[in-house]
């Protein structure tokens, strides 16, 4: 494990093996093939990965499907997996620093918000849902009689089976936590295919489990590309629901191939988030979070709230103070722990973001800072401000890049109205001090989760997801465990 003291550089990053977890054990792909994993910091190659395929799925979603059937994990006391996935969480927060070093050689995220934030949330989960795993139940009741026969009622709430994890690469530890910790809870078993730019971390949980006590068919992890390994556990007839992290375009794929079986399906997709800010915020104590929810990741994050929705009286100040966090930026080495802005994953994403802000100013938006790529080495970004109107394409479309676009209005109606002008609905932020303002607007945002004064990572006890291109039901909270159960009607009569 990487000494937290000393100071953490991609040269004591430590890689796990890179074979696929099946069954319990290591093995090579069958195709003998595998893929680069590269550093976007430095372009260079941090490990060569084992390149899992269609094969490999049926291997994995076998292992699963006998670990499940067997019931060596799914019929097994709820207490004693509750105590294996404590002893996972505590695994977790041991080797934070491990799994943080490869987060951020893998895919340029700062080490410092990775070891404070992402990995002890993964934890979290892991510790919240161990602790449900000894109260999954149903209902019961007393029915009508029927004649002479009297009745009761009762429900089951039973795992649901083998599930397919399809993975992102841009918090790949925490949101993998959000899919296995709950499906395990329950008691099924789980097929992960992590994104290719980020497959070291998952690969590291897998032998982390395994350590705890999860059997080895009870979880398995296959890297591979998406239109390949991604494309196998979607469609593959031996799961029975598969759970997915990452673009809309990707998420339609997903649902037409899990729909053809008939498989159930969670997606979150993604989003646009506005962030309205009304004039009685405190801005001082709210700039920081606003330009947060703009340049956290380096705009990277599905619930990054791109699109600011400000008060015209107040809209230059906000402006002032989301030009000044822009420049401050320090761009460099995400393992320096003086870096306050990180890399874009890789250079088909730079260039990506690099369109869109050229796009910004042929469609007339106003650039106020940034819009330039940072060295030729390493997939740099300027944290980036562009000040125009909700029809353009930077405030339409999810950019995934530090790209901010302030928008004004006049009243509430008007603010609310640009915040539902879009195709996504997965979050939205309310900046105010008016208690009455700030509830009225909650119920008229169409939208899964609203931030009000603030942001952060979601908790696990309460559901996260979206609606619209921004997904298909809930992850976390009780909702997140009952997605991962079967619940059976039992009418008894006697």
């Amino acid at each position: 494990m990487t000494d937290t003291a000393a100071p953490v550089t991609p040269a004591t990053v430590v890689v796990p093996d890179t074979l696929l977890r099946i069954g319990g054990r290591a093995v090579p792909a069958r195709s003998g093939e595998k893929f680069s994993s590269i550093n976007p910091a430095t372009e260079e190659i941090v490990a060569e990965i084992a390149r899992g395929g269609a094969a490999d799925i049926d291997a994995a979603v076998d292992a699963a499907r006998d670990t499940f059937d067997s019931g060596a994990w799914s019929r097994i006391a709820g207490a004693e997996r509750g105590r294996i996935l404590s002893h996972a969480a505590d695994l977790i927060e041991q080797h934070a620093p491990e799994l943080s070093a490869l987060e951020t050689a893998e895919m340029g995220k700062l080490y410092a918000d990775t070891v404070a934030g992402d990995i002890p949330a993964a934890a979290a989960s892991f510790r919240h849902y161990a602790g449900w795993a000894d109260k999954i139940a149903g209902e019961a009741m007393i029915l009508p009689d029927v004649g002479p026969q009297h009745r009761f009622g009762f429900t089951l709430r039973q795992p649901l089976g083998v599930v397919g994890a399809i993975t992102p690469w841009n918090n790949p530890t925490v949101v993998a936590a959000w899919k296995i910790a709950p499906a395990l809870a329950a008691g099924c078993s789980v097929v992960v295919k992590p994104a290719e730019d980020a497959s070291l971390a998952v690969l590291k949980l897998a032998d982390l489990l395994a350590e705890a006590g999860v059997p080895g068919g009870a979880f398995n992890v296959v890297p591979g590309l998406g239109p390949e390994a991604g494309a196998a556990l979607a469609s593959h007839r031996g799961i029975d629901k598969i759970t997915f992290t990452g673009s809309p375009a990707v998420g339609k794929t997903i649902t037409s191939l899990a729909g053809e079986k008939f498989r159930k399906v969670t997606l979150e997709l993604g989003g646009k988030a506005p962030q309205l800010i009304f004039p009685d915020a405190d801005l001082e104590a709210s700039l920081p979070w606003i330009a947060m929810g703009n340049f956290y990741h380096q705009g990277q994050v599905c619930a990054a709230g791109t699109r600011v929705i400000v008060h015209e009286s107040i809209a230059d100040r906000v402006i002032e103070g989301l030009v000044e966090f822009a420049r401050a930026a320090v761009i460099g080495d995400p393992f320096d722990a003086g870096t306050t802005q990180g890399t874009i994953v890789n250079r088909k994403q730079l260039d990506r973001i690099l369109g869109y802000i050229e796009k910004g100013r042929n469609e007339g938006a106003e650039l106020l800072t940034g819009g330039a790529r940072v060295g030729e080495k390493g997939f740099f970004v300027q944290p980036t401000v562009f000040r125009g109107t909700n029809d353009l394409t930077i405030a339409r479309e999810e950019i995934f890049g530090p790209v901010a676009t302030v928008i004004t209005f006049k009243a509430t109606e008007e603010a609310v109205r640009l915040a539902n002008a879009t195709q996504y609905g997965l979050n939205a932020f309310i900046f105010s001090q008016n208690l009455s303002t700030v509830h009225s607007v909650i119920p008229r945002l169409r939208v899964g989760t609203v931030w009000v004064n603030g942001w952060g990572v979601p908790d696990p006890a309460l559901p996260w997801g979206g609606r619209d291109a921004s997904g298909i039901g809930r992850e976390l909270g009780r909702r997140g465990l009952e997605a991962f159960t079967e619940e059976k009607t039992v009418h008894l009569g006697y």
